[in-house]
């Protein structure tokens, strides 16, 4: 594990001054797999074939004196619901479960111009939904910092092998936190980019308004190289904005003076534990004594984010997962006698009870005497939770508070009770409805001896102040330094 406690800029050193090899990284994370992945559970599948021949042929680029960016030869780990050529992407669920894509998301294909090298895919809530990585259609993944407690999802996965030291980094994707929550779960750092960011073509869509690729990292400065080698606009992509990429390295200056954090008493209300309520404001006291100033705004619709959220994503999901029927791809039943017969079996046997569970809600919300009363009325709302958050920012720069309103919980714990589960969102959902930047990293530990995260929230394409801020409390303070001992 000792390489992987390097920074992306002292491994780029590294190979540069020969120290190392792709090779040895390549050799280094399959190692660690070996050691943990038992305990961890976090891939679904490797490509070890793939990755030592990457690492060779990147070996002797290195050898030959050619010119190396940043990433390159560094190990990666996918969110298995972002597409990659030949390698089995199955959005861990058994309808996928023999699905081999034949091109790369465009994430992929940026990942492969910056020379990283792709170790497997990691395990994730069925297409996406769930906070607790519970809902794999194969088998759930553990918490480092304890196996018998959830690693958070829907990429938990992601976030489970950057904190176990499998991966360096990793990708995953947020809808309503799926990011965050387990980066903070984790102890690792997560950002969940401004919508339109990231290309999301090539990921596999359960709310297309709402999904965001992002990057689960060690460090915030790691975070933000990996950024800026996967954001920009892509044609391929009608919601990719074309918005000039920043240089997010250069605003990690750790200077906050002057900064103005808004914290929403929403945030610190009902429902938050107060263990995680005091290490948000030890956080403050911490970003204070660095020269910046926080008041307590408001921000009033918050409250309607959950029911807004699971209408508008549910429904969502309702029209994108109608494409998986058994005939085009992906897993058939063998039990049909006709046409309307096999999209029922292959939908009842491939698709898990909270997939299931989703579809349903979505497809009521859109149906014919209740789309204005729920789908129309939660569009309506999540307008006015976009302006909640245009206001505040129309007087502070960022807004601050907890990823989670409690530490990680036991594996089994709350997997059959959907509405608390669904809960434990409630402080992300509201960033992706109004679809600005927000990052999670670490702020501490609860009782139970599980990492709490800090949120830092942004304005739309200001991923810059959200870096600088979250750069700036990560020196000052020593959690981020702290690894789980498997």
């Amino acid at each position: 594990m000792a390489l992987f406690e390097h920074s992306v800029s002292q491994l780029h050193k590294k190979l540069q001054d020969r120290e190392i090899s792709v090779t040895d990284l390549v050799e280094e994370s399959y190692k660690r797999i070996a050691a943990v992945e038992q305990k961890v559970r976090a891939f679904l599948t490797l490509d070890e074939e793939g990755a030592r021949k990457k690492a060779n042929e990147l070996d002797q680029k290195l050898n030959s004196g050619e010119e190396t960016g940043l990433l390159f030869g560094l190990p990666i780990g996918l969110k298995d619901n972002i597409v990659t050529k030949g390698l089995r992407t199955t959005c861990a669920s058994k309808i996928l479960a023999n699905f081999d894509p034949i091109y790369d998301a465009t994430v992929v294909q940026k990942l492969h111009t910056a020379e990283t090298v792709i170790i497997g895919k990691l395990n994730m809530d069925e297409f996406a939904m769930g906070s607790s990585n519970e809902n794999s259609g194969f088998h759930p993944t553990k918490n480092p910092w304890n196996i018998e407690y959830v690693p958070g999802g829907s990429s938990g996965g992601s976030a489970a092998a950057v904190a176990a030291g499998e991966v360096l980094f990793s990708l995953g994707s947020d809808t309503g936190g799926s990011i965050r929550q387990p980066a903070a779960y984790c102890g690792v750092v997560g950002l969940k980019p401004t919508y339109g960011r990231i290309s999301r073509f090539g990921l596999v869509a359960f709310a297309s308004s709402l999904d965001q690729i992002g990057p689960i990292t060690k460090s915030v400065e790691d975070n933000a190289y990996l950024l800026q080698a996967i954001s920009g606009h892509d044609e391929m992509d009608a919601t990719s904005a074309n918005v000039a990429t920043a240089d997010y390295v250069a605003a990690l200056t750790g200077d906050v003076k002057g900064l103005r954090i808004a914290v929403p008493k929403e945030y610190l209300g009902e429902g938050v534990s107060e263990e995680v309520r005091q290490s948000v404001l030890q956080a403050l006291q911490v970003l204070e004594g660095l020269g910046a100033t926080w008041e307590e705004v408001s921000l009033p619709h918050s409250k309607y984010a959950l029911a807004t959220y699971y209408l508008l994503s549910s429904s969502e999901a309702s029209a994108n997962l109608a494409r998986f029927d058994g005939v085009r791809y992906g897993m058939r039943s063998d039990n049909a006698s006709s046409l309307i017969e096999l999209y029922k079996q292959t939908r009842s046997e491939g698709f898990g009870d909270e997939v299931k569970r989703r579809i349903m809600l979505g497809t009521f919300a859109l149906s014919s005497g209740y789309y204005d009363a729920y789908y129309k009325k939660a569009q309506q709302v999540r307008t006015l939770i976009k302006q909640d958050f245009e206001n505040v920012f129309a007087n502070y720069d960022v807004i601050i508070g907890p990823t989670t309103p409690t530490p990680a919980f036991k594996i089994g714990e709350k997997v059959n009770d959907p509405l608390t589960m669904y809960a434990n969102d409630i402080l992300t959902i509201p960033v992706n409805l109004a679809g600005v930047p927000a990052i999670s990293v670490p702020c501490g530990f609860g009782a139970n001896g599980m990492p709490l995260g800090l949120q830092i929230i942004g304005k739309h394409f200001d991923e810059a102040t959200v870096y600088r801020t979250a750069h700036a409390f990560e020196q000052a303070t020593e959690h981020h330094k702290k690894r789980p001992q498997l």
